[in-house]
């Protein structure tokens, strides 16, 4: 309701009656109030105001009050008046206010805050800045409380009287597949407490210098060595220097390795416990003594014998820096390698990682004066290569190698680290089967015999052998050979490394990626039966046409192993005898990114892809055994890939860990292409350069695969109940470079179809005594015949019904001796037959190997070595495998 509509305020001190007697002030027995006494507004003006009626104006309503107080501040804001007794609000200038002027001090103020934020009596932002006494209050509560946690904190964490259980080393149990125990091992053994007098001096002041600078002069924690960790987590780097060997020492001797901030807290009490009671040397001495190394060596003492075969009181100052050098992580500074573990930490990688550190920590005990000038450049001379590893109890012959197969497994599915791993408590149950692995090595060992006399022959020493067995719509590893043992020096996993090109045996991969997504000018998938230009020397195109240039701008040209002018043959002829003119440019024509797609789906690492050029057809990449196994196992599974695996269970004390499930099927490509790619490979072993695994005496599938120079011969095949791989190559033992295999077993050239060839029959021989034969799904036709561009025009044939019979009559056994004399013949599958003989450039049954060494003219961006060494197997764009 408005102002002008409500009733008029009654008039104070009695209504019309006080009016009344208020205009007789004069009247007898009445005494007028004096002036103010009446409490209203005009008392205060100095004047009496009268109205036309001659009454007096009166100030005494709740509006009339407002009104007068926003007159006395000139229109501002409202101000509260002083409340009356009776609660209500008292108008401004009465009894208890001076008068007009006086409207803004006559509020009252607001009871005083414990805290005043917002800031009464301030406006605009300085309302909500904060004062120096709320600022200064609060940092000293704050500092304060941290003071009060730190002190009941240090009061209520004790020194343990004892050790935890994860320094007392223990050992890790390891299981066949069928649960009888395979080894034991770990370093339960490998631990050896020696005392601060036999530790050199140049070890402790490495560690001092590399580790802790302040460690003499601090309490057990270093406050500026925790900022500077602070800082660098804040930056994105990594954490070294939050810790002191004080705090390392309390972590290895009376804590856990969990990463929580409950433990953290513990460690900082402890050191600091630590550092007022117990000595300096002490200390050192601890943290020598149960500090990691690498090669499951707990303290000094282990770790010396491990890397030098020494006493620790007889370590160098060289080797002291490197040994320094390793507690920064041994997984990435052990030249030996870890590839294993995390792909990253190859031999080529630590051993620079390492030999940096070793330098920069030589360098910083010269700075600190630890060493003298002299020592320092006795020191720096030469890096202290340690010794290769050697074979602890029980790892001897194959077993070393399953036991890095499955530690590794362990360590890349679980949050369990290397050090925690080599702690012991483990029991590890794996997929590997005693007497499919004893029948590898036997084989393996049978086939070196017969073939090869490192004794008398020189080209039959460094010759080297790896191969895995995988179990297809599984994955399981059964078996796998990793080479000569721990005990003979051989360290080096070869079922499970990188750096061994596969040749030829990539080639059904082209043919599978034509049969899922034809090529650049089909409509559709494409047949097996589809013809390319098999003869030697060819000019590789491009999809535009143009021809596939080298880095001086000349035409590439592609050769075999032959010059025998295959002319234009079928997809599956040149597979039979392992022709590489059609599959470099059916690489080009399918696409060589679907084709590196379609071999990941099946199970090969990216990371093991060479680059994805033309040579990228014929095997450049360097998968190891074990996925080689495991990709031509999603073949024989009509499509299903499952990753290969090793281990089934483990536990921790009896306490079961999760992340071992089997891994999960997939599939990897339509069925109908892993059927038609497998009744090829079929082909293969029947009539074609693996013939020697006909002797098996089952239905079987597979590809042969030798390299550029000769340098690496695999098989791989499969039934469906087993798919092997078998690698061969020699090694420069001192480079680890490939080298060439001409000469070798008294062979002008070794190829997959050989030796390879000859481990995997004997092998799988044994491995299925006893199943049955049952064969492979029947392949029903897939794709159109699509010859490549530039091919004759095929003329009409009569059409055969599909047989299961391959071939009328078997290719002889492939040959080098010479140049083979054309001769026709017709091969017959169930899409019909083909004639490869009698074309207009000549053909044959005969001739050809399964790829072999080819001689293309050397590109200038191959490597030294051709591509072809451990570790750095990518070779170069053109130079790489062609068999």
């Amino acid at each position: 309701m408005s102002e002008h509509r409500r009733k008029p305020p009654q008039p104070q001190g009695g209504g019309r009656a006080a009016a009344r007697r208020g205009q007789s002030g004069s009247s007898p027995g009445r005494r007028a109030a004096p002036r103010g006494a009446t409490g209203s507004p005009s008392d205060s003006y100095g004047s009496d105001s009268y109205d036309s009626g001659g009454e007096e104006r009166q100030y005494g309503g709740r509006a009339e009050a407002r009104r007068a107080a926003q007159r006395s501040t000139g229109g501002g804001r409202r101000r509260g008046a002083e409340p009356t007794r009776g609660g209500r609000r008292a108008a401004p200038g009465g009894p208890s206010g001076p008068g007009r002027g006086r409207g803004r001090a006559a509020a009252v103020p607001d009871r005083k805050r414990l805290i005043d934020y917002p800031r009464a009596g301030k406006y605009g932002w300085q309302r909500w800045m904060p004062s120096w006494k709320l600022v200064s209050g609060l940092c000293i509560a704050f500092f304060g409380s941290l003071v009060a946690v730190a002190g009941i904190g240090y009061a209520m964490v004790g020194v343990p009287n004892e050790e935890n259980a994860a320094a007392l080393s223990q050992n890790n149990v390891y299981y066949w597949a069928d649960g009888t125990q395979m080894v034991a091992a770990g370093s339960g053994q490998n631990r050896q407490n020696v005392t601060i007098d036999r530790i050199p001096k140049a070890m402790q002041w490495a560690v001092i210098s590399a580790e802790n600078k302040s460690f003499y002069q601090d309490k057990g924690v270093d406050p500026m060595g925790i900022a500077r960790a602070l800082a660098n987590m804040a930056r994105g780097g990594n954490t070294q220097g939050g810790s002191t060997i004080t705090q390392q020492f309390v972590k290895n001797t009376y804590l856990s390795q969990e990463q929580s901030l409950t433990r953290k807290f513990k460690e900082m009490f402890i050191s600091i416990k630590v550092g007022t009671k117990v000595s300096k040397p002490v200390i050192l001495q601890g943290y020598l003594n149960t500090s990691y190394y690498g090669r499951g060596a707990y303290g000094i003492q282990a770790a010396a014998q491990a890397y030098y075969g020494k006493e620790a009181k007889d370590l160098k100052p060289s080797e002291c820096a490197f040994l320094a050098a390793l507690l920064k992580g041994p997984t990435y500074y052990d030249p030996a390698g870890n590839e294993g573990i995390d792909e990253t930490a190859t031999r080529s990688a630590n051993h620079k990682r390492s030999e940096a550190r070793w330098g920069w920590i030589l360098e910083q005990m010269h700075n600190d004066k630890r060493i003298t000038d002299a020592e320092y450049q006795e020191a720096i001379k030469k890096y202290p290569m340690p010794q290769d590893r050697k074979a602890s109890k029980g790892m001897t012959g194959q077993i070393g190698y399953l036991v890095d197969t499955a530690k590794k497994y362990v360590l890349n599915h679980s949050n369990i680290s290397e050090k925690q791993f080599d702690l012991g408590g483990y029991q590890i149950k794996t997929t590997f089967k005693k007497d499919n692995v004893e029948a590898l090595a036997k084989a393996v060992k049978k086939v070196e015999k017969e073939k090869l006399d490192p004794k008398n022959r020189e080209l039959d020493k460094h010759v080297q052998f790896g191969a895995a067995s995988v179990k297809p719509k599984d994955g399981a590893i059964v078996a796998l050979y990793g080479g000569a043992g721990y005990e003979n020096g051989h360290f080096n996993n070869n079922a499970d490394t990188s750096g061994v090109p596969v040749g030829s045996t990539w080639k059904p991969f082209v043919l599978a990626a034509a049969m899922e997504h034809g090529t650049y000018r089909s409509d559709g998938p494409l047949s097996p039966l589809s013809k390319y230009n098999g003869n030697d020397h060819l000019k590789v195109k491009n999809n535009d046409g143009t021809y596939v240039l080298k880095k001086d701008n000349t035409p590439f040209f592609q050769e075999n192993e032959s010059d025998y002018p295959w002319g234009y043959i079928s997809l599956r002829k040149a597979m039979e005898q392992s022709v590489n003119t059609p599959f470099v440019q059916l690489g080009m024509d399918v696409g060589m990114k679907n084709v590196a797609d379609l071999a990941e789906k099946s199970g090969i690492l990216n990371s093991s892809f060479a680059g994805l050029n033309a040579s990228f057809a014929l095997g450049t990449s360097t998968p190891s055994a074990i996925r080689m196994a495991d990709a031509y196992a999603t073949f024989a599974a009509s499509g299903k890939q499952a990753a290969p695996y090793s281990v089934t269970s483990v536990k921790f004390n009896g306490q079961e860990i999760d992340g071992f499930d089997k891994p999960r099927v997939t599939q990897a490509m339509p069925e109908q292409v892993a059927n038609n790619v497998t009744n090829v490979l079929e082909n293969v072993i029947q009539n074609g350069t693996g013939k020697n695994a006909l002797s098996l005496g089952r239905t079987a599938a597979g590809k042969t695969g030798t390299t550029d120079e000769n340098k690496s011969a695999w098989f791989v095949g499969y039934t469906q109940q087993l798919s092997t791989s078998v690698a061969m190559f020699r090694e420069d033992p001192k480079s680890a470079k490939l080298l060439s295999m001409n000469g070798t077993a008294g062979e002008k050239s070794i190829h997959g179809g050989d030796v390879p060839t000859l481990v995997w029959t004997e092998y799988m021989k044994a491995a299925l005594k006893g199943e049955t034969d049952i064969g492979f799904p029947e392949a029903e036709k897939i794709g159109v015949v699509q010859d490549e561009a530039g091919a004759p025009t095929p003329k009409p044939t009569p059409s055969v019904e599909p047989s299961e019979t391959v071939t009328e009559s078997p290719s002889p056994t492939p040959t080098e001796s010479s140049s083979p004399s054309p001769t026709p013949s017709n091969t017959c599958g169930f899409f019909g037959c083909e004639n490869d003989g009698g074309t207009e450039n000549g053909g044959t049954d005969n001739g050809g190997t399964d790829g072999g060494v080819s001689s293309p003219p050397a590109p200038t961006e191959t490597a030294e070595d051709g591509g072809n060494s451990r570790g750095n197997g990518n070779g170069g764009i053109f130079g790489g495998p062609e068999g």
